[in-house]
């Protein structure tokens, strides 16, 4: 990865009439503030489908994509939808804030609008993608259709013979929602039909895509449903422990994520297949993927099934560097960022340093004072490493000045020479550019000098996250030119020759 620089701003995000950021014309809009900005990426957060929650990092499955982020617009310019199908529908009070309950009650109505005018115009293009896909594609249909089927319950509340998948009860739902299984297919050819035309827009103009892949999935997911081999689950394909972290200096009582554990030893007596087919299916969206909790590889946390607090965990040994070993023999070498952030134990070190990948540097957290020697510190960093201000799961810069310890903040202040004139974001961001990291990524809302109400997300909390959307009139020329001239003077930009 040589020396460059990127913004990192989720789909969701992005300025939209109907409720949420698409694929649509203000996501090309933004590839060209990019290229403006002399950027060489854009980071964003996973994009499979949502449920409780709407976090992108508990998916219904890790295969398909997120119906939400197909444009409406660009429905209609392709002949499947009519302006007045969707204009005039209510998409939330607030167009700066994501209204999931508005877009979770009417967008699919829409969409099914859609869907039911693709046989008519599409039919081969279509037929072929359900080909192409099958590997995924008709257990995530089946899926999804059962689940409306039974009101949207979680899967680890349907009833028993269609969760642990009893043949004949498998038969019989293919049968009766084999029009709803279809449905749910072409709104995933919809989707990446969008996606794979935004992904050659930015191509085009010199933009690469970083994606996100959660270590975990859901547990309600396809992918559980399906392949309960993969997971440490019981008779009743009910986890044995579920995966979080341990009580530290941030949480007494630690966290409890609730993904089911994986399985390392089936996996590894099966040469990892499934885990070789997931990270080559989502290089087919990206050209960088970022692994979150990477820590988990090496020793993962594993937590009772059912307890309320991370207390009782306890630790466990991971695949190591066994896994990627196989990914590299089977994929070659494949673009990756290990999000290292947390306790590092020496293990952790070991097989960062075993892969190659770069680790990732946060500056919010170089400050902390319960210790002065952080490996978070610029001085302290490699060449091969990626440095953030702070990530989805941080204040923005403005926020975490106004509110974090007055000591780390009056260090940080000493330390990057941060002044009101220039701006502390804007410090901060030069301190990014200046370091010696081969690649830096800021948020958008830093860019923009927001404070904490524009924050993506506050960990272990549930509302008021992943709502977060920019303005159109943030694009702004002149913000593209101010950054693009730290670009040049950091030499993170190479003019085309």
């Amino acid at each position: 990865m040589k020396r460059s620089a990127g913004v990192l701003l989720p789909i969701a995000s992005l300025p939209s009439e109907y409720g949420i950021g698409t694929m649509g014309e203000q996501a090309r809009k933004f590839i060209k503030f990019l290229k403006k900005a002399k950027q060489t990426y854009w980071q964003i957060l996973p994009i499979g489908p949502t449920g409780y929650g709407d976090s992108p990092y508990q998916s219904f499955s890790t295969f398909a994509g997120n119906p939400y982020f197909i444009d409406l617009d660009d429905l209609r310019k392709d002949g499947l939808l009519k302006k007045e199908e969707y204009t005039s529908i209510h998409w939330g009070k607030n167009k700066h804030k994501i209204d999931y309950g508005a877009i979770y009650k009417n967008r699919f109505q829409v969409l099914r609008k859609a869907c039911n005018r693709i046989t008519q115009k599409k039919r081969d293009e279509f037929n072929q993608f359900v080909v192409d896909e099958s590997y995924w594609l008709e257990d995530y249909a089946l899926y999804m259709a059962t689940k409306e089927s039974l009101g949207g319950i979680a899967l680890q509340e349907w009833p028993k013979s269609i969760r642990i998948r009893e043949e004949e009860a498998l038969q019989s739902l293919r049968m009766e929602l084999k029009d709803e299984v279809l449905f749910w297919k072409k709104i995933q050819y919809l989707f990446y039909k969008q996606w794979h035309q935004l992904k050659a827009y930015a191509k085009e103009h010199g933009i690469d895509m970083i994606g996100d892949l959660p270590i975990y999935v859901s547990e309600d997911s396809a992918d559980v449903w399906c392949n309960p081999k993969l997971f440490q689950l019981n008779k009743e394909y009910v986890p044995t422990e579920v995966a979080g972290c341990p009580p530290d200096g941030f949480s007494a009582d630690g966290q409890v994520w609730g993904n089911p554990l994986f399985d390392w030893e089936y996996l590894k007596k099966n040469k990892y297949d499934w885990w070789v087919l997931r990270v080559k299916h989502q290089l087919r969206f990206y050209d960088v993927l970022r692994i979150d909790h990477f820590r988990g590889f090496s020793s993962y946390y594993a937590i009772p099934f059912g307890d309320t607090t991370a207390v009782n965990g306890r630790w466990c040994k991971g695949p190591g560097y066994d896994l990627f070993k196989t990914i590299k023999e089977k994929l070659g070498d494949v673009s990756i960022i290990a999000e290292d952030l947390g306790f590092l134990s020496d293990d952790v070190r070991e097989l960062l340093s075993q892969t190659g990948y770069p680790g990732m540097k946060v500056l919010q957290f170089a400050f902390d004072s319960r210790g002065t020697d952080s490996v978070y510190l610029p001085h302290t960093y490699t060449h091969n490493c990626v440095v953030y201000a702070g990530t989805h799961d941080n204040d923005t810069i403005q926020g975490w000045i106004k509110t974090a310890n007055k000591q780390d903040v009056q260090r940080a202040k000493d330390y990057f020479h941060l002044t009101k004139e220039e701006g502390f974001h804007w410090g901060i961001i030069r301190a990014q550019y200046a370091s010696v990291a081969n690649l830096a990524i800021t948020q958008f809302q830093d860019l923009l000098g927001l404070d904490n109400k524009a924050r993506m997300n506050v960990p272990s909390t549930l509302g008021n996250n992943w709502v977060y959307r920019c303005h159109k009139e943030d694009f702004r020329l002149d913000l593209a030119i101010k950054l693009g001239k730290l670009s040049e003077i950091y030499r993170r930009y190479y003019p085309e020759q």
